[in-house]
């Protein structure tokens, strides 16, 4: 069984968490049934953009890197409190921890800028969400921003847009099985 770690912070977009989910999950019934996902958060209950309240699997505190074969860290809203958390250093521990055992890390939108805070994409090609602000920001943390809507670089995959959500999460997939496996969820799912 791969298991994903889904790394939420309060104020993360809904969607963009979404398809890890919805993706991971088909997989598990209609798929290789190789995949579990774990929602994890500062805290059992956080908010996500536009306050929705979410109750998580995990803390933090409680997570074992090497119980894990991937790790997705959706974007959020600033407005909502999203950097509070994205920028904890125990959120960015756990990402540091995860490059460290050399794990696949999937990262939507401005998910990529904790990635950047956290060092794990330093001299790496990334992308965020496609803002001049947002963009500044990742290339301040030593990122080379690529204008494109999905990079991956040495096993870390950043995009620019909620539009690219579900992409990363059918690449995070053929990462985790095989290309032909992902194609046929894609195709259940009707993407």
């Amino acid at each position: 069984m791969k298991k994903i770690l889904l790394l939420l912070a309060e104020g993360f977009e809904i969607y963009e968490a979404s398809v890890f989910i919805d993706v991971m999950g088909w997989n598990l019934n209609e798929g290789d049934g190789s995949t579990e996902l774990v929602t994890c958060a500062l805290r059992k209950e956080i908010k996500s953009s536009f306050n929705q309240r979410f109750i998580v699997d995990c803390i933090i505190d409680e997570v074992e890197v090497n119980a894990f074969d991937a790790l997705a860290v959706p974007g959020g809203f600033e407005v909502y409190g999203f950097y509070n958390d994205a920028y904890d250093s125990r959120f960015l521990d756990v990402i540091r921890r995860f490059r460290g055992e050399g794990k696949t890390i999937a990262s939507v939108c401005a998910g990529a800028l904790s990635l950047g805070k956290s060092g794990v994409l330093k001299y790496k090609r990334g992308t965020t969400y496609n803002s001049p602000v947002r963009r500044e920001a990742l290339q301040g943390f030593g990122v080379q921003v690529i204008n494109q809507p999905v990079v991956m670089d040495d096993n870390m995959i950043t995009s620019w847009n909620p539009s690219t959500a579900i992409d990363v999460a059918f690449l995070l997939l053929e990462l985790l099985t095989t290309k032909d496996n992902a194609g046929k969820v894609r195709r259940l799912m009707g993407f």
